[in-house]
């Protein structure tokens, strides 16, 4: 599909499929109090996840010290999850669409978190790496599912908000969760209890799903069509006929926060000189700024829409890529001691670290790629691509840092390619209008029954 072209009526146009993914109910404005109450849960939920996959980047100087390991380690195994992410991501959204979402969450999200508590238990690192890769599989089910359902229950016009309210909703809770873990990191073996805990939790989280989370009814004229929502791989082709599709997908090896957020503590640990504690404290206030970044982004992305039109939300993109390269400067490149002004510092950058997704990107696929396949737009994107990406350069920064140093890896691997990435989104601001456009016009006339 070109930006100049409309789609006929080929089946393998991906906008053909969506053309099923209307109802007359589109426009609901927000979920009910019981759909309220399964936001709430699902974000604890991916709070966990979340967690459990951010226990090797708090505690690994504890784990290099059990079990004598260098940094190069920390990069295989926080990699782990990146490509799990990959891997397993389409499959769990696979999954969940043949068999329920409230089902797989039940059982993946949570259950699954036995596997992490059995990780606490490993004599030696091999075992714990076999335990840990098993049970990171789970961890990368809830995104994925958790984005087609809120295209459930949200329109284009506020989905922005949702998206960041669900996303503030799991950084607060993983804010509160980093410090209580961390306490654990006085005792040498409390990587140990870190595990016990987390996979504790997740269980937990599951018990939550299957008390608040309901099946929403997909917003599509054919709800028990076997095909709608549903991953899968020819689908994930054809949906980069779409330009903003293609985009984003190029764009996303300039996303290297993932790879700030797994060294982070180790970092401020080497090249600060900060107790293990003491970091995963300040990451928690670094999270406490991602959990308003994620918030307020929604609301900005939201504005920006109504202000500037579609074009809004490539302009704050822009902006929020160049914010986020020059305090990544301010934060990573100086060293400011382990008083007040750390923690005002990394709270500024936290601020502003996450405002591009739920402002923007996420709003962006689905606001152009057809309901239908809109599991197979976040799959394919976030877990697909952005996954085995990002493992790989998780791999990369941790041998790197052995040769070059953490701070100089800290520049050429999150601030230039923020920069550079700023510099790409001057593509989308004639093609993603444009595309936007058409996906209003299929919608409008299988409404209007002319399609």
């Amino acid at each position: 599909m070109s930006a100049n072209h409309p789609p006929g009526s080929d089946s393998s146009d991906p906008s053909n499929r969506g053309n099923l993914a209307v109802t007359s109910d589109s426009t609901e404005a927000a979920p009910s109090t019981g759909n309220g109450k399964a936001i709430g849960t699902l974000a604890a939920a991916s709070a966990i996840d979340n967690s459990e996959s951010s226990l090797i980047n708090n505690f690994f100087p504890l784990i290099r010290d059990a079990f004598g390991l260098s940094l190069g380690a920390l990069g295989i195994m926080a990699s782990l999850s990146r490509f799990a992410r990959m891997i397993a991501g389409p499959l769990w959204a696979m999954a969940a669409d043949r068999f329920g979402r409230k089902k797989v969450l039940f059982i993946v999200t949570g259950l699954w978190g036995l596997w992490t508590a059995s990780a606490g238990l490993a004599p030696n690192f091999t075992t714990l790496l076999v335990l840990y890769s098993i049970g990171v599989l789970g961890t990368v089910a809830s995104e994925p599912i958790t984005n087609g359902l809120l295209g459930d229950l949200f329109d284009d016009e506020k989905r922005g908000r949702a998206y960041g309210t669900v996303r503030s909703l799991g950084s607060l809770i993983g804010m509160a969760l980093g410090p209580a873990i961390a306490l654990f990191a006085n005792d040498p073996d409390g990587w140990r209890y870190g595990m016990f805990a987390m996979g504790g939790l997740s269980v937990l989280s599951g018990v939550g799903i299957l008390l608040f989370v309901e099946e929403p009814r997909r917003r599509t004229a054919v709800a028990d069509d076997p095909e709608v929502g549903r991953f899968r791989l020819s689908d994930a082709v054809k949906l980069f006929k779409i330009p903003t599709i293609a985009l984003l997908a190029g764009m996303l090896p300039l996303v290297t926060s993932l790879v700030l957020f797994t060294y982070f503590v180790t970092f401020m640990v080497d090249a600060r000189g900060w107790e293990v504690p003491s970091a995963a404290l300040l990451y928690s206030v670094f999270s406490g700024g991602m959990a308003l970044s994620s918030f307020v982004g929604g609301f900005l992305g939201d504005w920006f829409v109504k202000r500037f039109g579609h074009k809004g939300r490539v302009m704050l993109m822009q902006i929020y890529l160049a914010a986020v390269a020059g305090m990544s400067v301010v934060a990573l490149q100086f060293d400011w001691g382990k008083g007040l002004a750390a923690y005002v510092v990394m709270f500024l950058f936290g601020l502003i670290v996450l405002i591009g997704f739920s402002a923007c990107v996420l709003p962006m696929v689905s606001a152009v790629a057809p309901t239908q396949l809109s599991a197979t737009a976040f799959a394919a994107l976030f877990s697909l691509i952005q996954g085995g990406l990002s493992a790989l350069l998780t791999l990369a920064m941790g041998f790197l840092g052995e040769t070059l140093g953490m701070t100089q890896v800290m520049f050429y691997l999150v601030t230039v390619p923020y920069l550079l990435n700023a510099l790409y989104w001057f593509a989308f601001y004639k093609i993603y209008p444009a595309d936007v456009a058409k996906q209003a016009e299929r919608t409008a006339a299988v409404e209007a029954g002319t399609f």
